[in-house]
């Protein structure tokens, strides 16, 4: 009988007791009606989930949390020898920079992962650089400014409103309904929030009002375009600007959470879709990232395309962003991981 192909579904939760379940709160207790229930799963529930949904007669996957060891990982990887290592991995000691370091790691001990390579990783989590790679090939993004250090003025030439973002953060960390300014002295304000707080440079870029496309972009030699996703704004109130922050992400309390609908596919028209599509495998190729990636785009209101974001090895929740995408290709959710999985290990024959 042909051996199951072992993968490790790997990922550093340096401090696992501290998960607990929070009561669900009474939608009386809160000042909106949230469209959809809070999910209460903690992120060791959801890898061990995923390891569940990949094992089948030909996969045979486990769960490993390195908690901020490397040893651990070492000695993991002599004694369970996993053909593929499915890296959830996004940070050690609490650094999301030294991602990259640890598929390093995998690179040098010839361990097949999933996801995007280390030189990827590094050059992602720089949103200056993905601008000035972008804007090199010719894809358009929004016009920008970095600022390193606090200044009387913050001089610039961009048109108001614009958007501050920290510039090495990811997932919407340091993006909030503050982070549109509309004049000289809030962006004053964020500039220095981001510079103090972030300890980072920060990002200042035009902000382009219109509809938000999230495209799913799937492949290694060969790549291809998910259904695009929309994030719906419509229900979302006055006082809230129409982005995703980290609220909108993250806070299942927050009314931003429950405003920001997705809908896929997203209602385009036959020539945008093509384009945004197009657009999205430029810039996914331009990044160099690979297997599974998510590239954000505004659609300004005068049809323009905009690359905001080149996210590599974006979550895969079931039922959410990247997978919502996967299932409206026709592909269940264990599909969609093993599809993962071997593209991973393909790669790793080939290098032999």
């Amino acid at each position: 009988m042909k051996e199951k192909i072992k993968i490790a579904v790997a990922f550093n939760e340096a401090h696992p007791e501290l998960y607990f379940k929070k009561e669900q709160k009474n939608h009386a207790e809160l000042s909106f009606i949230p469209f959809f229930e809070v999910d209460q799963t903690t992120p060791i529930e959801e890898f061990e989930y995923i390891a569940r949904k990949i094992n089948s007669s030909k996969y045979a996957a486990f769960t490993f949390n390195l908690k901020d060891n490397l040893d651990s990982l070492i000695k993991m990887i002599k004694q369970e020898k996993p053909d593929v290592i499915f890296n959830f991995i996004e940070l050690f000691n609490d650094n999301p920079r030294l991602e990259m370091n640890i598929v390093g790691l995998f690179e040098l001990l010839g361990i097949p992962y999933t996801g995007a390579s280390p030189m990827a990783l590094s050059t992602c989590q720089s949103k200056i650089l993905v601008k000035q790679l972008l804007k090199s090939h010719g894809i358009l993004t929004p016009s920008f400014v970095v600022f390193n250090s606090t200044a009387k003025n913050f001089n610039h030439s961009l048109k108001y409103p614009l958007i501050v973002k920290p510039a090495y953060e990811d997932a919407s960390v340091g993006i909030e309904n503050a982070s549109i300014v509309t004049n000289k002295i809030k962006l004053k304000q964020r500039v220095e929030y981001v510079l103090d707080y972030f300890k980072q440079p920060a990002l200042v870029e035009e902000f382009i009002e219109g509809r938000e496309l999230n495209i799913a972009v799937m492949g290694d030699k060969n790549p291809f375009v998910l259904p695009i996703s929309e994030i719906d704004f419509a229900s979302m109130p006055e006082n809230l600007h129409n982005i995703v922050s980290y609220q909108a992400k993250w806070d299942p309390f927050h009314e931003a959470y429950h405003k920001t609908i997705p809908v896929c596919p997203a209602k385009l028209n036959k020539r945008i879709e093509q384009f945004a599509s197009q657009t999205a495998l430029r810039a996914f190729n331009v990044m160099g990232v690979r297997d599974y990636a998510r590239v954000d785009i505004r659609l300004s209101k005068d049809n323009q395309l905009f690359v905001l974001e080149v996210n590599p090895n974006p979550d895969l929740t079931e039922g959410a962003g990247f997978m919502r995408s996967a299932h409206a290709a026709g592909l269940s959710y264990s599909q969609a991981l093993k599809k993962i999985v071997m593209l991973a290990y393909e790669r790793g024959k080939r290098a032999k």
